[in-house]
């Protein structure tokens, strides 16, 4: 018998294919965008440009500052050009840097967005916005930040590198791992988390090999949708308290970090949710997903340690005592020693390891 359970669906538009950036000033319109703001980073300027090219009179001109993380002093910058110019919307182009100021843009203004995903990050479907300032990212959710219209254009996905392709995809396998057992659960988000994580391991070995190989460009994108979906409407945990706490203190960079913490958070979390981990099993293709995982990751060349990305030893310790200080729920209870230890094999890019289980850990 199926238990109760509470789904939320967002309210978002979503284009999904192959050349429909040609909708881009259509779906800008039905927006009410007149003088849209387009967004980048300073590496995806250019695709900015070409953008602005598309909309002619209906863009006022061009940020291209986005920064990870989010920082609070680069949003107030771009606030100021969007207020000095007298815009009416947002167009982000990017990833998770990008979309993310779009949302911060929108909290302070309800400017509408329209975004097109370059990366598989998922922040597009989401009412989440992460903000750091002074060292610490700091996390909400409203739906003032939910862009309205998302351009899903696999063509803008094709010259993603390929380990860029694959941390970005880890990110979004993490959404739905974690949405599998999280604390509002359903079997509506089971559902898209198993086929969005069976689509991109589908997807990402392939894409290694052959950069734009259009099927697995298309899987890919296709299961970073439906993850993105799931950490929209479902939940996060372990996973995603580690990530930001890395990301905000360490100002690691939030994909890569994302790739090496999943292994080890998912095989801390096992033995607390097994219906979750068959789930798992049976989208990856294995008994043992978290090494399945670990093994992909370092198969490709991606980064398997912290240390690697430039996190120091000591904040082993300290990554720890911050994520016990204000923790995410978990199918299974916080353990302090279990928590450094997954975190050390992190730092050191060992393999992900069992973490005994007792009574007193499980939800």
């Amino acid at each position: 018998m199926m238990d109760n359970f509470t789904y939320t669906g967002l309210p978002s538009r979503v284009i999904f294919g192959q050349g429909i950036i040609t909708q881009l000033a259509d779906e800008a319109e039905a927006l009410g965008m007149s003088k849209a703001l387009v967004l980048t980073t300073p590496q995806q300027k250019e695709l900015g440009q070409e953008l602005l090219d598309m909309l002619g009179p209906q863009s006022v001109g061009l940020f291209g500052n986005a920064t990870m993380h989010t920082p609070v002093d680069v949003t107030n910058d771009a606030l100021k050009k969007y207020r000095r110019l007298g815009a009416d919307g947002v167009i982000s182009i990017g990833g998770g840097s990008t979309i993310g100021l779009g949302k911060a843009i929108a909290l302070h203004t309800d400017a509408p967005q329209l975004t097109i995903p370059t990366t598989y990050a998922g922040s597009e479907m989401t009412t989440i916005i992460g903000q750091t300032e002074g060292g610490l990212k700091t996390t909400q959710k409203t739906l003032k930040v939910l862009p309205e219209t998302v351009l899903y254009d696999v063509d803008y996905s094709l010259s993603l590198p390929a380990i860029m392709s694959v941390t970005s995809g880890m990110n979004a396998i993490a959404h739905a791992i974690e949405a599998l057992y999280a604390e509002n659960a359903n079997p509506v988000l089971s559902l898209l988390a198993e086929e969005g994580i069976r689509a991109l391991i589908r997807a990402l070995p392939i894409i290694t090999k052959d950069l734009t190989h259009p099927g697995a460009r298309k899987d890919a994108l296709y299961g970073a949708w439906l993850c993105a979906i799931c950490l929209g409407s479902g939940g996060v945990a372990l996973h995603h308290k580690l990530c930001h706490v890395l990301g905000g203190t360490f100002n690691l960079p939030h994909a890569e970090t994302h790739t090496i913490v999943l292994p080890h958070a998912l095989a801390y979390n096992a033995p607390a949710a097994p219906d979750a981990m068959a789930r798992i099993s049976r989208a990856v293709g294995s008994e043992a997903p978290a090494v399945a995982l670990y093994d992909i990751a370092k198969n490709s060349g991606a980064p398997t340690a912290l240390r690697d990305l430039g996190m120091p030893e000591d904040g082993i310790d300290k990554s720890v005592a911050i994520t016990l200080d204000n923790p995410y729920w978990n199918p299974r209870a916080l353990d302090p020693t279990g928590l450094r230890a997954i975190v050390r094999a992190a730092w050191a890019g060992e393999r992900p390891a069992p973490i005994p289980l007792n009574a007193a850990t499980v939800r």
